[in-house]
This record gives structure tokens, sequence and C-alpha cells, in this order.
């Protein structure tokens, strides 16, 4: 029986044929397609006495490239700049890193403004942005741990830890970072500045006919499409609800425990008439958990017109999260909501704002736990371009990618597509690039070349 791991080879240096990164060059390729790196380019003012080597928004975008393909900071744009073949120019980790302590607060506003531009045309290409049905948000922030505190903007956690507490915006039916607040570890997780502050980017970064009507101030009469935003309780504030109803976006907000709602509850907790089977997101009943309105319950004289509460019943089980209501049986669960609909269907979709969980949790295994640099802007400008990757990402997927690629994690994305290795040749007077036999993902790569020539 053979237990050696690995067939016995010589190795040796010097070979050019070779190309690693494949995928890569295809994420690259759509980013050209959309015109990504002219739209970043723009953006970036031109201070020194001549241009610079390396035009700025094709280092951007070939820091996004880095990013995507697991790069934690800019010593791995590296990893890109000795495969010229495919890259063409890379510039060296020293010229990403003073490229991005340049970019201060009015070059940043003006990268997101670029960013909305291409996002628009990504948009009008995609069925899962078209339509009429609302446009979902959703506000969530979370913790990252910085193990120093030599690091601007930095303060301690709730958890005991150090770092930063950025907040975010996405696109529910896209997974796109629409904003992005780098705050202190120890930032207010109910603070209404911070929510509208997050809510009104993420409206500038939405196409201007679904934006229309939806900045503060605006005559509900504009609105050519609806916005709802969804956020857990830390949103449950009446400052933040006036604002959403200000700027005529619906709202579904985590509800926080209070005298009312346990009297709501102890009202209806045997009657099950009260009740009705709560669903999943595919349709089907979920066993064991059930739905009520108590808006006639409780007073919601406070909230906007039209407020409605919906609670959630579900068996108690081992770890579950504070109730608002105290049972031995049940743990109970609730939001407050201006949408129209049965209680079941809001409570079906206040659940699904627990995608935001999978939105940050992509955006940490693509370099948001490492913020390289002790300059708070110059941090700002890497959460940005950590944003503007996973979004380069979910565009390649949304656009190109069939199947189950187009929902992959990134960690399934690097290992099938992203760093895929290839052989160099000449033919015709032009490189060409042959995958290897057999290679699981060979298909799809080229596919999604064939994809990418089609975009107009």
């Amino acid at each position: 029986m053979e237990a050696n791991s690995t067939v016995r080879v010589k190795v040796e240096g010097g070979d050019d044929q070779v190309v690693a990164h494949v995928g890569l060059h295809a994420l690259g390729c759509l980013a050209d397609r959309l015109g990504l790196g002219d739209w970043l380019s723009g953006a970036v003012a031109v201070t020194g006495e001549r241009a610079p080597v390396h035009d700025r928004g094709k280092v951007l975008v070939q820091a996004m490239l880095m990013l995507a393909g697991g790069g934690e900071s800019c010593a791995d744009i590296e990893h890109l700049r000795f495969q010229g073949a495919l890259f063409g120019s890379v510039c060296s980790d020293s010229t990403l890193y003073r490229s991005l302590r340049s970019i201060g607060p009015s070059t940043r506003a003006g990268l997101w403004e670029a960013m909305a531009e291409v996002r628009s045309s990504v948009w009008r290409r995609s069925s899962a942005t078209t339509g009429t049905a609302p446009i979902v948000l959703d506000i969530d922030a979370s913790l990252v741990q910085v193990h120093s505190e030599h690091k601007e903007g930095t303060g301690p956690t709730y958890k005991g830890g150090f770092g930063f507490s950025p907040m975010f915006c996405f696109a529910d039916a896209t997974g796109e970072a629409l904003a992005a607040l780098l705050r202190p570890g120890n930032a207010g997780a109910m603070t209404v500045v911070d929510h509208l502050e997050v809510l009104d980017a993420a409206i500038a970064q939405l196409p201007a006919e679904v934006a229309a009507g939806h900045r503060l101030g605006d005559d509900p009469e504009r609105v050519e499409r609806a916005v709802v935003v969804r956020t857990d309780s830390a949103g449950c504030s009446h400052g933040f609800v006036a604002g959403c109803r200000a700027r005529n976006v619906g709202f579904a907000v985590g509800a926080r425990s209070n005298a009312s709602i346990h009297a709501a509850i102890s009202r209806i907790a045997a009657d099950e008439s009260r009740w009705a089977p709560a669903t999943r997101q595919d349709g089907e009943e979920r066993p064991g958990a059930s739905v009520a309105e108590v808006s006639d319950l409780v007073d919601l004289s406070a909230w906007p017109v039209g407020t409605r509460l919906i609670v959630r019943r579900e068996p108690l089980h081992p770890g579950a999260q504070q109730s608002l209501f105290p049972s031995q049986c049940h743990r109970f669960w609730g939001h407050y909501s201006d949408q129209a609909g049965t209680p079941v269907e809001l409570d079906a979709a206040m659940r699904a704002h627990a995608h935001v969980e999978d939105h940050i949790k992509r955006l940490k295994d693509s370099g948001l736990e490492r913020f390289p640099f002790a300059d708070l802007d110059a941090n700002r400008a890497w959460l940005d371009l950590v944003c503007f990757a996973a979004d380069l990402v979910r565009w390649f997927q949304l656009l190109v990618l069939p199947g189950y690629l187009a929902k992959a994690e990134p960690k399934a994305l690097r290992w099938q597509l992203w760093h895929s290795p290839g052989r160099l040749v000449r033919r015709a007077g032009e490189h060409v690039v042959r995958l290897l036999d057999g290679w699981p993902s060979a298909d799809a790569i080229l596919a999604s070349y064939g994809r990418i020539a089609l975009l107009t």
C-alpha cells in the first residue's frame, strides 16, 4: 500500500511558460469591460508635476484582484506583479501603500461615486435587480479585532477586545456592500446618526431611477421604486424610523423588550387563534414556530403612522438569544414594520435580514480583518477597497457565473476559479493561455470569458 501523499519529482526554476491566477485575469477582464479602472482613475486627482507611472484606477482594480484572491496586505500585490503576461505592469507594494495613504475624504467620496456609476450599469444587466419589487437594504455592524493600540480610531469592544466596529449597508438582492462606516470598537450600537449616515450613503449608490424620492426631504411623489431597510434591534429607535419616513424608505427593525410587549404577549400566549404557522424562506412551514400581530395590544403612538408589531415564537433551544418574554417553553422575538402583508409574510421577510451575516463573513474573508495602516484615513480607504473588491466579485457572479458558483463563498472561488493555473503559448503572434485538461472549473472559466465578451 502506497503511503506517500506526493509523487517524487525534480523541481527546478527558470520556466516562463506557466501562469497562475487565470480566474483573477477573468475577473479583471470584467472590470475592464465595465470601465471600472477608467471611472476610478477619474476620481483620483494627479497631484505631482508628472503623471504617475501606474494609473491610479488600474492600481485600485489590481488591488481588488489581490483582495479577491485572498490578499490581506499591500505586500500581497507582489503575487500579481510576477504575472505580467496576465496583468501587465503591476505596481509594487510600496506604490500601493502610498496610493492608499494619499486618499483623503474628498477622493474617497469620488471613488464611491465612480462605483455608483458602474453599479448602475451592472444593475441594468442583472435580473436580480430589474423589475418593480422593493429594493431591500440591510444595515448591521461587526467587530474587527486589532492587535495594536497604535492605530488611530480604534477602541475597546464590549466583548473585551480592541479594534474597530464598522457599520455596513448591503443590498439584499445582490449582496453588494453599498456603504461602510469605520467606527471605533466602542461605538454605540444604537447610534441614530451612524445608521442614517450609512443609509444615505447606500441610497447614493442606487441607480438614479431607484434612488429617486429617497433622499432626505424628497417629495413622496418622486418615488419610482420602493426601498425598505432592515436592521436588528440596534436600529430600534424612534429617531431612526423617523429618518426612514423622512426619506420615504420603509423599515423593519428588531424589537427591544419592554413592559408593553410583555403585556401583549401575556394576553395572547394561550390564545392559539392569534397565532399562525411561520414559514421558511421557500414558503414551507417552519416546524414549531408561529407568528402573531400584536399591533392592537401595544401603544404605537410614538411610532410613524402605519407601524405594526409582529411577534414570532419558537421552541426554546440551548443557546437561544434573549427573548422578548420570559418563558420556559418558547423563545419570543419581534420586529416593528410599516410594510403591508400578512404577519407570516412580514416575519419571513424580516428573518431574511440574517443574510447580512453572510455578507459580512465574505468581507472578513477578503481583507476586512486586516487594517494595515496606523492612519485612520488610510484605513478608511482600505475598508472602501475591501467593499469595492467584494462588489466586483459579486458582479462577476451575477453577470458571468452559472449555477452554484454564482453563490459560492470566497474560499471556493479561490480554489476553483481565481488561482487556476494555465500554460502560456504563442500562436499566430498572440499569447494564448491553455487551461489544464481535467481542471474541475475549466468549462466555467472558458464560459466566463465568452459571457464577458458579450457584455455591451
